[in-house]
């Protein structure tokens, strides 16, 4: 049995990075499901459970800005890190004054998408079978109704965090602007589902209590129709390709 939710999510700016654009990033028109899954883990996950993202509506115009911001152009070394913890030197640092670059940005602004969503159980270190679905499902209703996180929500970046998210019983769909309706039927093209690793979420080494994962990763792709504001994932998520 899958336990299902319905929230609604806000926010001021997201950037859903294209992958073939993200040098100079361009964000998707809207967001891929693989970035809405990374936003609830934010508010709580375990092992044990997977969210599945069924049905994204639109509620906002889609509605871009150009932005330039400074970032950094290399990413601190895995090795450099190791050899310090092991006392053999290294310098795992990035200096910014010596490693800044201004790059554009093509975000969006003020988004609102109504998210339907639910969870499974992957039967990764899971306590006992037969009260684990209800346990997982209260702790996550709790949580989203009180606004509870362990780590700040984004959409798609951390510089743009989440303004609110409320669960909510159903979407008022009367509430999607104009514009998206007057859009109708819109193929969005190929876009990014999720990135999916090769360990699939288990220790590659059995052990969860020092536990070593894999970085071996495929993306997966699909291609939805976005009908009145309402993109129905679960109907595409047949055609996935990597």
């Amino acid at each position: 049995m899958a336990y299902g939710f319905k929230i609604m999510v806000e926010g001021d700016y997201a950037c859903f990075t294209r992958p073939e654009l993200k040098v100079e990033r361009v964000s998707y028109d809207v967001p891929p499901p693989g970035a809405l899954e990374g936003m609830l883990k934010s508010c709580y996950w375990k092992p044990s459970i997977k969210y599945t993202i069924d049905k994204i509506i639109v509620f906002n115009k889609i509605d871009f800005m150009n932005v330039r911001r400074n970032e950094v152009k290399e990413k601190v070394l895995l090795s450099a890190v190791k050899s310090q913890m092991n006392g053999k030197g290294g310098d795992p640092c990035i200096y910014t004054s010596e490693s800044r670059s201004q790059r554009a940005s093509m975000i969006l602004k003020n988004v609102k998408y109504g998210i339907e969503f639910h969870f499974e159980l992957t039967g990764l270190k899971n306590e006992r079978e037969e009260d684990a679905e209800k346990k997982h499902y209260n702790i996550i209703k709790r949580r989203l109704e009180k606004g509870q996180w362990f780590r700040v929500p984004c959409l798609g970046c951390s510089e743009f965090p989440v303004k609110k998210i409320e669960l909510v019983e159903d979407f008022n769909e009367n509430l999607i602007d104009k514009d998206i309706l007057d859009m109708k039927d819109v193929d969005l093209g190929y876009m990014s589902y999720k990135v999916q690793f090769a360990d699939g979420g288990k220790p590659i080494n059995d052990d969860w209590e020092n536990p070593e994962f894999s970085d071996r990763a495929n993306t997966l792709y699909y291609r939805p129709h976005m009908i009145n504001g309402v993109i129905d994932v679960k109907k595409y998520r047949e055609g996935l390709r990597c």
